[in-house]
């Protein structure tokens, strides 16, 4: 047994992740696009640490015109082999991304960046303080020009 492989825990890559965990509640606009009209929404996100500390799952519900219009999963962690953050994303628009979106920290901003055969997107995190974190989700046909999709800001509700 002495030679056993001790079974790895969380790094401060991982715990920095917890920033996001909690009750939210945002404000967001939504741009127009190929899957939704202009207009403002709202969102309630919950988001908890998970699996050992190596994970943060986030589960969002945008709200229009008194419906729920958009729904998300995500599975954020540190990949300790390609030092970068992983994020895996699945949303009631029915698409499988090929990969997860990758990426890293600069300052307080969190940006990860995911493409597939339809182009590619790009979520941009950015902590203003322990209770309101600003999301931008991006799209680009080809990583050059960006168009934002939505816009929100989220304040801890819980």
């Amino acid at each position: 047994m002495a030679d056993h492989l001790a079974a790895p825990t969380p790094q401060e890559e991982h715990r920095r992740l917890a920033a996001f965990a909690g009750e939210w509640s945002g404000d967001e606009t939504v741009f127009a696009s190929r899957w939704a009209e202009a207009g403002p929404a709202t969102a309630k996100v919950t988001a908890r640490v998970a699996l050992g500390g190596f994970c943060l799952v986030q589960d969002t519900v945008q709200t229009r015109d008194g419906r729920e219009s958009f729904a998300t999963h995500g599975v954020f962690t540190w990949d300790r082999e390609s030092r970068l953050y992983k994020l895996f994303w699945h949303d009631s628009l029915g698409y499988n991304p090929p990969a997860p979106a990758s990426g890293g920290w600069k300052d307080n901003t969190l940006t990860l960046v995911r493409g597939s055969l339809r182009g590619n997107a790009r979520h941009v995190y950015t902590i203003i303080d322990d209770t309101t974190y600003t999301l931008n989700i991006q799209f680009s046909p080809d990583s050059e020009g960006w168009a934002d999709v939505l816009t929100g800001t989220y304040r801890r509700i819980g």
